[in-house]
């Protein structure tokens, strides 16, 4: 008896749309996470929280409810614009808080996200990012102190 054949074929729109269920039910179970440990905060405790972040209670809500990934975007933005998300972080946490309270809230994501594919991003962030005034803020403080330096 021959055996049976153990390949198959590669199907790539049930591969693409398995992805995009797992992705949903993997986003879902975070989403559900981080609103288990606000219920697991006393009021005192988010009210601490807000505090610390400098946002309101609603705000934190709201941010924490869209998730974990909600400002990636920003560091691929950073990125494009050459600058080091991380050593942003480090040296300046309460402006790279603030830049993610911004892109988390964005209502542009989605031309954020196709003009960082097209590398049209540094180019056209003028025209639709919540950041680019921080971004521009941060560039005139950079040239100034790599102009004093030469």
């Amino acid at each position: 008896m021959p055996e049976p054949d153990t390949q198959h074929a590669d199907y790539p729109t049930v591969d693409f749309i398995l992805g995009a269920i797992a992705d949903w039910i993997n986003k879902y179970r975070s989403l559900t996470a981080l609103r288990d440990e606000f219920r697991r905060c006393s009021a005192d405790e988010v009210m601490q929280i807000a505090k610390d972040l400098s946002v309101p209670v609603d705000e934190l809500r709201s941010i924490a409810a869209k998730g974990p990934g909600a400002a990636a975007l920003l560091e691929k933005m950073l990125l494009a614009l050459c600058v080091d998300p991380e050593a942003l972080a480090n040296f300046q946490p309460a402006t790279m808080r603030d830049m993610q309270r911004l892109c988390v809230n964005c209502s542009h994501k989605r031309r954020c996200q196709r003009e960082l594919a097209e590398g049209t991003a540094a180019e056209n962030f003028h025209s639709y990012c919540p950041n680019a005034f921080t971004l521009d803020a941060l560039f005139a403080k950079t040239e100034k102190v790599s102009s004093s330096h030469h």
